[in-house]
Order: structure tokens, then C-alpha cells, then sequence
């Protein structure tokens, strides 16, 4: 079945739609030896040889890049010898194997990127690349001004001090503080050590942002594919563009 050039680069992992198309209207990509440069082609990954900066492509290189609103009680984990729920077992009708990028622990929620693009996973994970993660908590009491300063100086926790973190007090009840952290580091429970290292309990943990890719008003416990635009955001954060 042929489609168009773009659209096939794009489904087997070569980058979004957009980026393709810039590949090709660069001289970047051949079809049958012969280098292709205008937009409207079609190919048949059947029989069609494409190549991309000199590398044959093929279907089987297809990626998938997913969001999941992570409910607590779940695994980040492909499987769990203890026999808990993990992620995976919340996306319904994706065959293809994908693995979490990070984990959030058992009682956090939020957004959850699921891939098989290896490479970027490696980069979203990496300390040197600071990729921007944002997260509504709430803590039991009311940290005073010097105690969130000190988190955003960047505290001293068992494997060695943080890095500043962004703070925003959203709002108070009478025994409670809802706030907005902004981390590029991802260690073992952080925010949550953060938090007890000032003398105070999280309550409630929820990851809301990925350098900009927003989790939005997706229902708890259900997932999306990321859009191709959002998929150009993460590797261009990550310097893959």
C-alpha cells in the first residue's frame, strides 16, 4: 500500500511529520537511489528502498511516543515480580513494546512518558541534558519562607545536595499548602525527601509538565500518543534536532 514519503518516514521513528518533510526538501532522503527533494511523493515500504542521510529505513523501526496519566498504586515498571499493576497494564489495545521514560513511585500520579525511542528516553533521563519536570504537591502544614528557601538553594539529602529548585506557593488550607515544584534531576523519591529534609510531609504528589509537554485535562488512568509537534518539543529540548 503506498503512502506519502513523509507521512512513512514519520511512522517508522525518522522524526514528526514536520522534520521529514524539512529532510526531504533538503536532499536528505533518497527513494530507489534516487534523491527526492520535493513534497507529494509516494512510496511502497513493500518494495520501495528509502534512505535517510545515507541509512536504509524500514518499516520495522516504527516509534511510538505516549503519555499516561499515572494513578496511584501502579508500577513504573514493565512488570513486577510481586505481581502489582504497573503502568503497561494501563494501555489497552497498544501491542507494541514500550518502556517508561523515568519512573514516578507507587503513590505519585501524573504524566508518564511511555516510548521505544531509546535514545530519547536516555536523554529525557540524563542529568547533563536538565530536562524541566513540574509538580503540584501538597504537604501537610505550612513551610515557612526560610524553609522553601532552602530548597531553592538546594538542600542536602543522603546521595549528595540538589539542584535549585523553582518554587510557587499556589494556595493554603488550614492544614495544608499546595505548591508548584520545577526539578531537573531525578532521583530515587526526591520531591518527597526534599519536603522531609525542611521538617515536612508530602501528602500528595502529582507531575504535571515535562519541559513544556503539559498532561493537561487527561483523565487519571488513561493515555494518549504525543502530537508530532510535541514529539519535535522533547528532541529539540534534548538536542536530537
Amino acid at each position: 500500500m503506498e503512502e506519502r514519503l513523509q507521512k512513512f518516514m514519520a511512522r517508522v521513528g525518522v522524526g514528526s511529520r514536520r522534520y521529514c518533510e524539512e529532510l526531504i526538501k533538503s536532499g536528505r532522503v533518497k527513494v530507489n537511489g534516487k534523491v527526492v527533494s520535493e513534497l507529494g511523493i509516494k512510496v511502497n515500504p513493500a518494495v520501495d528502498k528509502v534512505e535517510v542521510n545515507g541509512r536504509l529505513i524500514h518499516p520495522e523501526e516504527q516509534r511510538l511516543y505516549i503519555m499516561i496519566n499515572k494513578p496511584s498504586g501502579f508500577i513504573t515498571s514493565v512488570t513486577d515480580k510481586f505481581g502489582r499493576p504497573t503502568v503497561i497494564d494501563l494501555l489497552g489495545g497498544i501491542s507494541d513494546r514500550v518502556y517508561p521514560v523515568g519512573r514516578l513511585d507507587i503513590n505519585t500520579e501524573g504524566l508518564l512518558i511511555l516510548t521505544n525511542d531509546g535514545e530519547l528516553a536516555f536523554r529525557l533521563t540524563h542529568p547533563r541534558y536538565k530536562v524541566r519536570k513540574t509538580y503540584f504537591v501538597e504537604v501537610g502544614g505550612h513551610p515557612p519562607k526560610e524553609k522553601l528557601g532552602m530548597l531553592r538553594k538546594g538542600i542536602m539529602l543522603e546521595d549528595g545536595i540538589t539542584a535549585p529548585a523553582e518554587i510557587k506557593i499556589l494556595s493554603h488550607t488550614k492544614i495544608s499548602t499546595f505548591i508548584e515544584i520545577t526539578i531537573h534531576e531525578g532521583r530515587k523519591r526526591q520531591i518527597r525527601q526534599m519536603f522531609q529534609a525542611i521538617g515536612f510531609t508530602v501528602t500528595f504528589l502529582k507531575r504535571i509538565s515535562i519541559n513544556g509537554l503539559l498532561l493537561g485535562s487527561l483523565p487519571l488512568g488513561d493515555f494518549r500518543h504525543l502530537t508530532d509537534q510535541e514529539v519535535d518539543d522533547l528532541y529539540r529540548a534534548v538536542r536530537l534536532r
